[in-house]
């Protein structure tokens, strides 16, 4: 049998997001496949596709990365390359079951994934939380007001890959092990962000860099309107670590809360392909707009929806604000620029606009809470 050939069919099962250097660990570690014959295949010296082995090896003490492995490992099919020694395959991987195909993890789902949770881990404070017996992973992030909050949850499998892909690094191994984003992860964000916006705006331009973080570019025209993705920092964070004269904090956690419900809504509305919803049109002609249904599911419409009615909500004027604090991260003084406001009078109206925002995700009861 061809060399070539026979790698494909060994790893013919193995989802195509895999890096390379895992797909030879794979193949050398499960199906006994020599590290000369993955070398020849790959193009690449014997020594390097040893170093990528070894490598791999060292990083199953990560808990992420050895079940991803372990769970990869099932995939391989044991039918031998030429010179390989005789190993018999292990019973876990003679099949997989029809539950696991169905749930298998797409490259596209897992674009779609990771866009999300690796912004939430670009926020400042922010890390990825998973332990041996929790069935999901959940990105939790430090306010800077002495509170956490809990950003987003992870399917177990797209953390897994994530870290296999080494997007994301252990930091602080033991129970509840905690990961961060990694450069290969912000860089792997800017990309995902550059092919979303083209495709949004129709091959338009994509995001620029700031400071070494992903900024999507809004395309020209209100209908275009993008959120800056991959903030250090958003305004309500900012303004949260503000006092009243009296010494108590200008947003308490909840308002903060509150903002962050609807800007995780307003992301999740932009990762469907071509999204053409307009804000701004929206809240200037928000009487005759016919009332959508709230949705509870959390695919881009149902966020989409959701936006709207909290938009509706609020009404003009409340509405905008929020909006662009929350949703567009535009700075205090540049909102109250853009809607032609007294300087220093649009942190009271945001702090109205969220005392509602947060009656409002009140009276929704389980769907007005962060996702998860």
């Amino acid at each position: 049998m061809h060399e070539g050939h026979a790698f494909k069919t060994i790893l013919h099962d193995v989802p195509s997001w895999v890096p390379e250097a895992a797909l030879h660990y794979l193949a050398h570690t499960e199906s006994g496949t020599p590290i000369r014959a993955l070398a020849r295949h790959a193009g690449r010296h014997a020594s390097t596709v040893m170093r990528q082995i070894r490598a791999y090896e060292t990083r199953r003490d990560d808990l992420l990365v050895d079940e991803a492995l372990r769970r990869l490992g099932q995939r391989v099919n044991h039918d031998k390359m030429p010179g390989s020694p005789a190993k018999e395959a292990p019973m876990t991987s003679q099949t997989i079951s029809q539950n696991d195909q169905a749930l298998e993890l797409t490259e596209l789902r897992l674009k779609s994934e990771a866009q999300r949770v690796l912004r939430r881990l670009c926020e400042a404070g922010a890390l990825l939380a998973v332990s041996a017996d929790m069935d999901k992973a959940v990105v939790v992030r430090d306010t800077g007001i002495g509170q956490t909050l809990r950003t987003a949850v992870v399917e177990r499998q797209v953390a897994e890959a994530m870290a296999l892909k080494g997007w994301v690094a252990c930091d602080a191994p033991g129970r509840i092990a905690r990961y961060h984003i990694t450069a290969t992860g912000r860089n792997a964000l800017s990309l995902m962000l550059a092919e979303a916006e083209n495709q949004a705006s129709g091959f338009g331009d994509g995001p620029v860099m700031a400071s070494g973080r992903a900024v999507a570019r809004p395309a020209s025209g209100a209908s275009g309107r993008r959120a800056r993705y991959g903030m250090v920092d958003s305004p309500l964070v900012a303004l949260a670590r503000r006092r009243d004269k009296d010494g108590s904090r200008f947003l308490t956690s909840d308002l903060v809360r509150a903002g962050e419900r609807l800007r995780e809504d307003f992301e999740l509305a932009h990762m469907a392909p071509r999204v053409t919803q307009n804000w701004d049109h929206f809240l200037s002609h928000v009487d005759d707009q016919a009332s959508p249904s709230v949705s509870r599911g959390y695919d881009a419409e149902a966020a989409r929806l959701r936006v709207l009615e909290a938009l509706r909500e609020l009404g003009p004027g409340l509405g905008d604000v929020v909006l662009r604090c929350c949703c567009y991260m535009e700075g205090l003084e540049r909102a109250e620029k853009k809607m032609g406001w007294s300087a220093r009078s649009g942190k009271i109206v945001l702090r109205i606009a969220l005392q509602r925002l947060k009656r409002h995700y009140e009276k929704l009861g389980e769907a007005g809470g962060l996702i998860g």
